[in-house]
């Protein structure tokens, strides 16, 4: 560190002692900070001057009358309020005029009302007619700004005629409600107590219909009993039709038994008579037995059946007349109405059929009775025939006594077939009552569902007739129209002119434009700043009056310090100066101390890429303003820039610059500032390390740079004084070990790339023009990739170049290298020493410096 103290005072003592470099210092410091003084007085407030911007108005209305909104001269009302308005420079002429003069830049816009702009505008509200048109101009050529202002006028003047026109039909129609106000309230008023009294009678209807619903709940859930009961008779009938029709088919095996008998003992004994007539008794009297307990069976259920039906009967009526009920609700509940309507028609088809059912089984009643009495006459017939058979068996009583137990035989069979047919009737009716079942249980679900959601509705309807009557009751209506009972058609039309207030609450409010502008022209200032530096003050230090040789590092900072003190200076004096011109700020000292922050980091950009790249280090700064410029967020939002610097918008210094200083200018908010100051430090730390790091090693590549662009004899140089000759220590030991081999191979090497070069750099020319013509081509015929060919070709450029700064440095490196074979062995051994010396003692004498400066010479002539 004290070496590079050692070179700044040298520096400085140099700049003092010539009067005209105080000129060119104070100079560097503050023509950059005028940029910014002067634009930001520029831009200080120029919407503040619109008044200057001229628009010419042509009115042709020619008015209307209608019968509702009156006389109508909407033109010259509108020429009325521009006249009285200052914010444009308005201006009143003829149509042609207007657009002569748009047409000739007089003027930057023009607006022309139509003559039949009132006309039109009635017709909005009174018929279907065409919607009003004003007629706008605009010249863009004049200026990139001046349409927008315009443009804006232009909006502004739209929506006040729209203001103005709603007003006035508001008006209007205020004053028609006035006319016509007690009308309003007898039809408001007799509204009101029809729709309370349809209220009440709604809610008496919903009462009774809750009730219905309530009784035939209550019948329904009886009905699940009455057709367990039903079951249960149709169970034991189908029980004692079994047992009955066992019996019977006894009997018709008794009967067999019979005829046998007859037959076979009628010749030889009476007694067999006897046997027969007894067993014939017996027989009959079981078949009657057990067609009487069938029948009475069957009887029993037949009622129970009957009794069902008179109950689904009434159930069915019941649902009927919860139905007409709903439908004459206000709003009948359509989805309860429909299922309600079909589960009534289920249990009427099922009435239908259990009513078919009973009609049946009635019939099977009384066929079984008359069964029973043809069993009955036949028994006693057989019976008689056995009697005269004990007188006249040989004649005619055996035929006569088979002919009787054919007819038992045959009446038997046939009541054992009725008794079959309705077991399966039972079984129908068990299924029909199931289904009985299960429509009553759904039609309660229902029942109740509909009763909860007029429950529901009846507290409802009773609020809304106490609120209907209320409101009829009070003076609302009244504080609407006001004292007076008219409506107050002053306060409506403003209202309706403008029926919201926009309150704005501004945070961190900044003043003026210029000072929403300042950060931007700052930062393009302290950039210029330091650019300027390394443009006019020398970047190589010399050994000159120094009592030691500095290394590389030495040589960097030291530079690099002097020129921070002048950074340090320009970083006080651009936001010293916004402040005197009057640029806000939440604080002084941190918006100076900001200005301090970013003229040091950007001068450790440029510094870094000056010291390194020499001249194409300087164009690549001058690139970096001009993308930070649109891609810095200083004029419009980085979202409404193209993604090309949306995306780049992170890596520009410019971002943090920028939000800092307007930390300082609107107010601080939470760490914002310090974030903003920490990464714009951490791009200094970035740059100032690999410029350090870097530097001795760009030494052979400047040196080449600073010998070619001196033999321009054009472009403005200066030599590089980085210590070394360029030679590395493997080639000075290659060399002093066997020179020839050395030499030999250094030709073999140096004449191939010779071989190659000129291809090399005339490809790298051509592809370095196509390209970029290729590029242009793309840029011209598809605009949409504007930017990323741009890009595309700045960055192929960049590689041109860099290509052939390689391969010069090659060619160089051949040439020193062939030089090194030219030397004698002592000046590559002084050399060596010379590069021995510079790790141990940095001080330095005459006798130190003499050899190694003749070696170099002696090299460098070579």
């Amino acid at each position: 560190m004290k070496n590079v103290l050692r070179i700044v005072r040298r520096d400085i003592l140099r700049l003092l002692r010539v009067p005209t470099a105080w000129v060119i210092m104070v100079g560097l410091i503050m023509i950059p900070p005028m940029y910014a003084w002067f634009n930001i007085i520029g831009f200080w407030n120029p919407y503040g001057n619109t008044g200057n911007i001229t628009i010419d108005i042509a009115n042709e209305d020619r008015g209307a009358s209608n019968a509702t909104l009156g006389d109508l001269k909407l033109g010259d009302q509108i020429v009325d309020q521009l006249k009285a308005n200052d914010q444009l420079g308005w201006r009143f002429v003829t149509s042609a005029k207007a657009l002569s003069d748009v047409q000739s830049g007089r003027s930057y816009a023009a607006i022309v009302i139509p003559k039949d702009f009132s006309e039109s505008l009635a017709g909005v509200v009174t018929d279907s007619g065409k919607r009003p048109q004003l007629k706008y101009y605009v010249n863009e050529k004049i200026n990139a700004v001046s349409p927008k202002i315009t443009d804006t006028g232009a909006s502004t003047l739209d929506s006040q005629i729209n203001s103005t026109f709603v007003s006035t039909v508001s008006e209007v129609l205020s004053g028609m409600v006035n006319t016509i106000g007690d009308q309003i309230n007898a039809k408001a008023d007799a509204a009101t107590a029809k729709a309370i009294a349809e209220l009440e009678s709604t809610d008496a209807k919903i009462t009774k219909i809750r009730s219905s619903i309530t009784d035939l709940t209550t019948s329904l859930q009886a009905v699940p009993r009455k057709t367990a009961q039903t079951r249960r008779s149709v169970a034991q009938a189908q029980s004692l039709a079994r047992q009955a029709s066992a019996t019977l088919n006894g009997i018709s095996s008794l009967t067999g038994d019979t005829r046998t008998a007859l037959t076979g003992f009628a010749g030889t004994s009476s007694a067999a008579f006897d046997r027969g007539s007894n067993l014939l008794s017996q027989v009959s009297a079981k078949a009657n037995t057990s067609i009487a307990a069938v029948t009475g069976s069957l009887s029993s259920a037949n009622g129970t059946v009957a009794g069902t039906l008179a109950t689904l009967n009434q159930l069915n009526k019941d649902t009927q007349e919860v139905i007409d009920l709903l439908n004459r609700l206000p709003v009948p509940p359509t989805s309860l109405i429909e299922k309600l309507t079909k589960q009534n028609s289920d249990i009427a088809a099922s009435i239908d059929r259990m009513t078919t059912l009973n009609r049946h089984t009635g019939d099977t009643i009384d066929a079984m009775s008359k069964t029973a009495d043809s069993a009955n006459t036949a028994t006693q017939q057989s019976l008689a025939a056995a009697g005269k058979a004990r007188d006249t068996l040989a004649s005619a009583s055996l035929p006569q006594l088979d002919a009787g137990v054919d007819s038992l035989t045959d009446t038997a069979g046939t009541v054992s077939s009725g008794l079959s047919s309705q077991s399966t009737l039972t079984t129908q009716i068990g299924t029909m009552l199931d289904q009985i079942d299960s429509a009553v249980a759904s039609t309660v679900s229902v029942l109740r569902q509909t009763d909860k959601g007029l429950a529901s509705l009846e507290p409802r309807l009773e609020t809304l007739s106490t609120d209907l009557a209320t409101l009829s009751s009070s003076n609302v209506l009244s504080d609407l129209l006001g004292t007076d009972g008219k409506l107050d058609v002053a306060s409506i039309s403003n209202f309706m002119m403008s029926p919201t207030v926009l309150d704005t609450k501004t945070l961190y409010p900044v003043g003026t434009y210029g000072s929403g502008m300042a950060p931007l022209f700052a930062c393009l200032s302290l950039w210029v700043g330091a650019f300027a530096f390394v443009v006019i003050v020398k970047l190589e230090v010399d050994d000159e009056d120094l009592p030691f040789t500095p290394t590389a590092g030495e040589r960097y900072c030291g530079r690099f310090l002097l020129l921070s003190l002048l950074s340090v200076l320009q970083g006080v004096v651009v936001p010293a100066g916004n402040l005197i011109i009057g640029v806000q700020t939440a604080n002084p000292f941190m918006y100076v101390l900001t200005g301090v922050a970013c003229a040091l980091t950007f001068l450790c950009i440029i510094y870094a890429l000056s010291s390194l790249f020499m001249h194409v280090g300087k164009a690549l700064c001058v690139l970096l303003i001009i993308v930070q410029i649109p891609g810095g967020s200083g004029v419009y939002p980085i979202e409404m820039m193209p993604r090309f610097f949306r995306v780049l918008y992170p890596l520009f210094p410019f971002r943090y610059a920028i939000n800092a200083f307007r930390e300082t200018i609107g107010g601080f908010y939470g760490l914002t500032w310090l974030k903003d100051v920490g990464i714009l430090a951490l791009f200094a730390v970035v740059f100032f390390t690999v410029g350090l790091a870097a530097r001795p090693l760009m030494a052979n590549l400047n040196r080449l740079f600073a010998r070619q662009i001196a033999e321009s004899d054009m472009i403005v140089g200066e030599p590089v004084h980085l210590p070394g000759d360029g030679f590395r220590v493997s080639q000075m030991i290659r060399a002093l070990a066997d020179r020839d081999e050395y030499r030999a191979e250094i030709n073999r090497r140096a004449q191939a790339f010779a071989l190659r070069y000129p291809r090399l750099r005339r490809g790298a020319l051509v592809t370095g023009i196509v390209v970029p013509a290729v590029l242009v081509t793309v840029f011209a015929l598809t605009p949409g990739v504007k930017l990323v060919a741009l890009a595309t070709w700045i960055v192929w450029i960049l590689l041109i170049l860099g290509f052939l700064m390689v391969i010069e440095l090659m060619r160089d490196s051949f040439e020193r290298q062939a030089a090194l074979g030219t030397l004698s062995d002592e000046s590559i051994r002084a050399m060596l020493y010379e590069r021995k010396g510079r790790g141990g003692r940095r001080e330095r004498g005459d006798s130190d410096t003499k050899p190694a400066t003749a070696a170099r010479k002696e090299g460098h002539t070579a």
